[in-house]
C-alpha cells in the first residue's frame, strides 16, 4: 500500500491496480469527466475496480488504431482514478464518471491470461516542489507560472471548447501542481504532447512545456479568428453585389495562408462524383472541419468520416459481360461436375443479359465443406467480368458488424457491407456472404436480422449504415451466400434466398478433379512443375477410397499436397535429380503412410442377423451407418446407445411398438417385450446422431434380431416409420444416394414420397445403385431380409395391402 496525499484528502493506493487503456485521450489528475468504456477487457477491469475500492489506472495507447493493445502499445505513466458513478448501457458499454487522483508509473504488466492488474508506483512531487501550496521561487518558477496562466486565459477566451468554469477552477486552485495539471488536461492537443505533460519529472519542466504549447496554439487560434473575420467580410461584400470569383481562394491569396491537407481534401471532394444527398453532407462536414484545428480530436473524426464517403463507389461500376457462352466456358474451365449448379447459374446470367438488371432472390449455395462454394462465387464474378468481394460471417454476433457503429463511439467504422463495397471499388460487384449459417446472436443484437435489409431487393436500394447515416444503393450488387446447412439460417433470411444445393462429388468426379486441377496446382506450388511427374489414375483412386472420407475434395487436396512435398524433398536431397515420373499405388504407403481406412466391402456373403445398413445426412455429406440390435433373455428392458438425439430415440420406440403390433405375423411370442431385453446401438458411439430417417433401419435390425433372420449387406435404407408401419419421406436423398454408391451399396430403399427425386440424381448414381421406393414396412422387410427372392415375393404380395 502507498498513500497518495492531496490537498482535499489522502487515499490508500494498492501496489497493483486494474488498468484501462484509452484511445486518443490522456486523463489527468484532478479532472472529473464522463467516459464511455466498451472494449471487453476494459469493461472487465472497471468491474474489478468497482468490486473493491473503486480505484483503477488509466493509461493511453500509443496508436489509437490498435483494438487489442499489448504492453508495448501502452505508455508507462498513467493516472490513478476513482470511480464516482457508473451505469451500463443497453449495448454493453459502460458510462463512467471518474476523478483523477494522481500519477503512477507501471513497473510490472500482467502476463497473458493473468488478469488485468498492473504493478504501479506512485509519482509524487510534493517534496521536490516545496510542498502543497508552495509558490516556488519568485525569481524562478513564479514569473514562468504567471506567464503560462495568462497564456491559458487567452487560450480559453479564443477557444470555443473551454468553458469559463475551467478558467475559474484553475485560478481558484491553491497550489501550482494542481493548476498545471488542470491546464494540461484541458488543452486540445495531440496524445503525444499530453503524455509528455503527464510524464514531466518536475513542476518547472511541465510549465515550460505548457508555455511552448500555449504560445503555438494561441497563434493558431489568432490566425483562425482572422480567417473567420476575413470570410465574414468577403461574404458581406458578396451580399452587397461585389462577389469575388472564389471567396475562399481570394481569402487564401490575401492572407498567404492555407492548409495543404485541407486543400488536397477540397480538391478530392471537387472531382469525386457523389449523389446529391452525399454531396450536401460532405460540404457540410468539410465546412465544420475547416473551422477546427488540424490537431483537434474532432478533426480526425470528421476527416475519417469524409474519407469513407469519398472512397465508396457511389457512381462507378464495371460493364457486365453477359455472353452466356463465355460464362459456360469459364465455369467448365474452373469446375468439373456440378452440372445442375452450372445450369442454374447460366439461367441467371441469361436472364440478366435480357433484362439488364435482375431483381430477384439472392443465390444461396448450400453444401458440405470442400465442394467449391466459395470458388463458384469467384467464377460467377469472372463470368460477368465483375469485381469480387468476399465477407466471412462465421462467428459474427454483433449487429454493428453489418450496419456499422455510430460515430459517437471511439474508433467507429462502417459495417462489413460498406467495407466490402469500398474494397471492391465498384457499385455492382459479386458480393459473397460466406458461411451465412454460422451467424451468432446475443445481447449485442441479431446480425441475421441486420442482413434482411441488405438482401431484400425491395429495400437494399436505400441501405443505411449507422456510421455513414446516408442511403447507399445496393440494388446493383449480385449477392451470393454460402452455407453448410440450411436449417441454421434464420427463416426470414432464408425466405429471401434461392437455394442451390451442392451434394458433393462422386468418386469418378474426384479422380478427374484430382488429375486435371489439383495435381498440376500442387506441382506448381512445390516447385517441381518442370519435372512433370504424373500420378497414376489407380493411385488417385486409392487416395480417394483409402485416405479420404469426405463429400468435397479438401482432404484429397491435402493428401496430394503431401505427396508433392515428398517429391520436392527428394529432388532437393538428390541435388536436382528428377523424381519418379509416375506415382503408382505401391508408392502411396511410403509417401502417405498406412491407409487410415479400408474400403468397405459389401457382398451377399456377409449377410447377418440383427444388423441393418442405414443412410444419414450430415453437414459433411451423406454417410452409411449400421444399426445393431441385440435381444437377450431378460425382463423387458430397452437400452439405447450411440449418443442418440431425442428424435432418433422416439424412432426406436416407434420401431419396437411396430414389432409388437406385428408379433403374430412375424412369428414372435406375444410377450416377447416382457421376456427379452433389447439393446439398440448405432456406431460410432462418440458421434452425436439425430433425426427420424433411421426409423425403418432400426425396425429392420430389430425384427432381424428378434426373428434371427439375416439382413442383406448390400441393402441400405432411409425413411421415417410410424406406429402403423407407414414409411414417411425424409430429406437429403441425393447426398444419401451418393454415400451409398461410395460405400459399395447396391440397393437403396427409400420412401415412395421421395421417388420424384430419383430423376434428379446423377446418372452414375442411378446406374450404380438400384433405388427402390416403398410405402410400408411390410415392403421394406420383403426387400431387406434374406433370402432375396423370398423377400421380393413377400414385398410384392404386401404391396398395396392396407396396414392396420
Amino acid at each position: 500500500m502507498a498513500e497518495l496525499h492531496r490537498v482535499d484528502g489522502s487515499f490508500e493506493v494498492p501496489d497493483a491496480l486494474p488498468f484501462i487503456a484509452l484511445r486518443d485521450l490522456v486523463y489527468f489528475p484532478y479532472m472529473i469527466l464522463p467516459l464511455l468504456i466498451g472494449r471487453p477487457p476494459s469493461v472487465a477491469a472497471l468491474a474489478e475496480a468497482e468490486a473493491e475500492d473503486g480505484l483503477a489506472l488509466l493509461v493511453a495507447q500509443r496508436d489509437p488504431a490498435v483494438d487489442e493493445p499489448k504492453r508495448n502499445d501502452l505508455f508507462q505513466v498513467g493516472t490513478v482514478i476513482r470511480v464516482l458513478r457508473s451505469s451500463k448501457l443497453a449495448d454493453g458499454t459502460a458510462r463512467v464518471v471518474m476523478e483523477g487522483l494522481g500519477r503512477a508509473v507501471v513497473e510490472r504488466w500482467p502476463k497473458a491470461g493473468q488478469g488485468s492488474r498492473a504493478g504501479v508506483r506512485l509519482l509524487t512531487q510534493w517534496e521536490r516542489e516545496g510542498g502543497a501550496g508552495s509558490g516556488g521561487s519568485e525569481s524562478g518558477l513564479g514569473p514562468l507560472a504567471r506567464e503560462v496562466e495568462e497564456l491559458f486565459r487567452e487560450y480559453a477566451r479564443m477557444s470555443e471548447n473551454i468553458p469559463d468554469q475551467v478558467v475559474e477552477l484553475v485560478e481558484a486552485s491553491a497550489d501550482r501542481v494542481r493548476r498545471s495539471l488542470l491546464m494540461a488536461g484541458h488543452l486540445l492537443v495531440g496524445t503525444a504532447e499530453k503524455q509528455e505533460l503527464l510524464e514531466a519529472v518536475d513542476l518547472e519542466g511541465r510549465y515550460r512545456i505548457l508555455r511552448e504549447i500555449l504560445v503555438r496554439e494561441n497563434e493558431i487560434l489568432r490566425i483562425h479568428a482572422k480567417l473567420d473575420a476575413e470570410i465574414g467580410f468577403t461574404l458581406e461584400e458578396s451580399r452587397r453585389g461585389h462577389p469575388p470569383d472564389d471567396p475562399l481562394a481570394a481569402l487564401r491569396r490575401r492572407t498567404g495562408d492555407g492548409d495543404p491537407e485541407w486543400t488536397e481534401l477540397e480538391r478530392t471532394i471537387a472531382v469525386t462524383p457523389l449523389p446529391a444527398h452525399a454531396k450536401d453532407r460532405v460540404e457540410k462536414e468539410f465546412g465544420r472541419l475547416r473551422k477546427l484545428s488540424s490537431v483537434a480530436p474532432e478533426a480526425s473524426v470528421i476527416r475519417t468520416y469524409l474519407d469513407w464517403i469519398l472512397a465508396l463507389p457511389w457512381e462507378g461500376e464495371t460493364k457486365d459481360n453477359l455472353d452466356v457462352t463465355h460464362a459456360a466456358t469459364v465455369l467448365e474451365a474452373e469446375h468439373y461436375g456440378l452440372e445442375e449448379v452450372k445450369e442454374r447459374l447460366l439461367d441467371h446470367i441469361a436472364v440478366l443479359s435480357l433484362v439488364g438488371k435482375l431483381q430477384g432472390p439472392i443465390l444461396c449455395l448450400v453444401g458440405p465443406p470442400g465442394v467449391g462454394k466459395t470458388s463458384l462465387g469467384r467464377s460467377i464474378a469472372r463470368c460477368l467480368d465483375r469485381k469480387f468481394v468476399r465477407v466471412s460471417l462465421g462467428g459474427v454476433r454483433d449487429e454493428a458488424e453489418i450496419r456499422g457503429h455510430r460515430r459517437t463511439y471511439v474508433g467507429a467504422l462502417p459495417g462489413r457491407v460498406l467495407q466490402g463495397m469500398r474494397k471492391g471499388g465498384a457499385r455492382n460487384p459479386v458480393f459473397l456472404l460466406d458461411e451465412v449459417d454460422k451467424l451468432a446472436r446475443d445481447f449485442h443484437g441479431d446480425p441475421g436480422a441486420a442482413l434482411l435489409e441488405v438482401l431484400d431487393p425491395e429495400q437494399n436500394q436505400a441501405f443505411t449504415d449507422h456510421y455513414l447515416e446516408l442511403e447507399f444503393d445496393l440494388s446493383d450488387v449480385l449477392f451470393v451466400a454460402t452455407a453448410n446447412t440450411l436449417g441454421e439460417i434464420p427463416a426470414p433470411l432464408r425466405d429471401r434466398m434461392e437455394v442451390i444445393r451442392l451434394s458433393g462429388y462422386l468418386d469418378t468426379e474426384k479422380r478427374i478433379i484430382a488429375r486435371r486441377f489439383i495435381w498440376p496446382r500442387q506441382l506448381a506450388r512445390h516447385g517441381i512443375e518442370s519435372y512433370e511427374p504424373e500420378i497414376a489414375e489407380e493411385a488417385v483412386q486409392a487416395v480417394v477410397t483409402q485416405y479420404t472420407r469426405e463429400a468435397g475434395v479438401r482432404e484429397l487436396e491435402r493428401r496430394l499436397s503431401r505427396i508433392a512435398r515428398k517429391l520436392a524433398r527428394a529432388v532437393a536431397a538428390e541435388g536436382g535429380k528428377a523424381p519418379p515420373s509416375v506415382v503408382e499405388p505401391a508408392d502411396l504407403r511410403e509417401l502417405l503412410g498406412p491407409p487410415p481406412r479400408r474400403p468397405q466391402r459389401r457382398d451377399e456373403g456377409t449377410d447377418r442377423a440383427g444388423i441393418a445398413c442405414g443412410l444419414a445426412w450430415t453437414a459433411a455429406g451423406g454417410e452409411v451407418l449400421e444399426v445393431e440390435v441385440a435381444a437377450v433373455p431378460g425382463s423387458g428392458k430397452m437400452q439405447l446407445t450411440g449418443t442418440l438425439g431425442d428424435v432418433m430415440k422416439e424412432s426406436a420406440f416407434a420401431a419396437v411398438t411396430y414389432a409388437r403390433s406385428r408379433a403374430g405375423r412375424l412369428g414372435l411370442p406375444k410377450r416377447f417385450h416382457k421376456e427379452l431385453d433389447i439393446h439398440i446401438h448405432i456406431p460410432e458411439g462418440a458421434t452425436p446422431k439425430d433425426g427420424p430417417s433411421a426409423g425403418i433401419t432400426i425396425a429392420v435390425a430389430l425384427i432381424s434380431a428378434l426373428t434371427d433372420t439375416a439382413t442383406r449387406a448390400d441393402v441400405a435404407m432411409t425413411g421415417e416409420i410410424t406406429l402403423r408401419g407407414r414409411v414417411l419421406p425424409v430429406g437429403g436423398i441425393k447426398e444419401k444416394a451418393v454415400a451409398a454408391l461410395r460405400g459399395g451399396i447396391k440397393h437403396v430403399l427409400l420412401p415412395a414420397a421421395n421417388a420424384s427425386e430419383i430423376e434428379e440424381l446423377p446418372q452414375e448414381v442411378r446406374d450404380g445403385v438400384e433405388l427402390v421406393p416403398l410405402e410400408t414396412m411390410d415392403q421394406v422387410l420383403g426387400e431387406a431380409l434374406a433370402p432375396r427372392r423370398a423377400g421380393r415375393a413377400r414385398g410384392k404380395a404386401a404391396l398395396g395391402a392396407t396396414v392396420s
